[in-house]
């Protein structure tokens, strides 16, 4: 049975300032790369596959292992490391902020010294500490399974880009919400291949190149 915390934490209320960041959705609709509901389709399974499936939600797997172990270091690394991988300084900063902020309101709700240290471990560097791997230490410290916890991830990262979709692109909710229910049937069977990743990769030019745009978009709803 799922928890009823994991429910709580992939909410598009919990506030870890989601609704800000398009993940370069905004500047693809800007520049026509994303026009139709067919091109918000490709750009949902890049997210998917990319993204979520080879950087994100492997980084999500490791970090829940990593914590469950108490193995400090590794989250270290695996921080520097998703950091490293992204091109966009955009990007970089959203996810760490992101993260310092759901780290930050998990602990407050659900006390724990384990997240205390990572939490000290993160303001001693000052540079917060990147959304993937604050969602899989939270998912393991409530006890939630490895898988659920990427699928979870991949849950929340698509439903953000379909609702940052209904405010860039004109789209119903209800052709955006069959957009997002054709994308999530897909989730399964990406994290059952994630799990098994030796290493992360990234390859998403047309997503690097967007976000790397966004900030200098003559006027934006969001920060990425």
């Amino acid at each position: 049975m799922i928890p009823i915390a994991l429910l709580h934490l992939c909410d598009s209320l919990f506030p870890i300032g989601a609704f800000g960041y398009s993940d370069g959705l905004e500047a693809a609709t800007a520049s026509g790369a994303v026009r139709t509901p067919d091109d918000l389709r490709e750009w949902l399974d890049t997210c998917l596959d990319e993204s979520v499936g080879r950087v994100e939600g492997p980084a999500v797997h490791r970090a829940w292992l990593a914590f469950a172990q108490r193995d400090w270091p590794t989250l270290d690394r695996l921080d520097q490391e998703l950091t490293a991988m992204r091109p966009s300084a955009s990007a970089r900063h959203s996810s760490r902020a992101m993260g310092a902020q759901l780290l930050t309101t998990w602990h407050a709700l659900h006390p724990d010294r384990n997240l205390q240290q990572l939490l000290d471990r993160t303001r001693l560097n000052k540079r917060g500490i990147a959304l993937p791997v604050a969602f899989g230490s939270a998912c393991a410290d409530i006890g939630v399974d490895g898988r659920d916890a990427a699928t979870a991830f991949a849950y929340t990262r698509l439903a953000s880009v379909m609702s940052a979709s209904m405010r860039l692109m004109p789209i119903g909710q209800t052709k955006a919400h069959q957009q997002l229910a054709a994308v999530l049937a897909r989730v399964p069977a990406v994290v059952d291949q994630l799990i098994k990743l030796e290493a992360l990769e990234a390859f998403a030019p047309a997503q690097d190149i967007a976000l790397m745009t966004q900030p200098h978009l003559p006027s934006r709803l969001f920060r990425s």
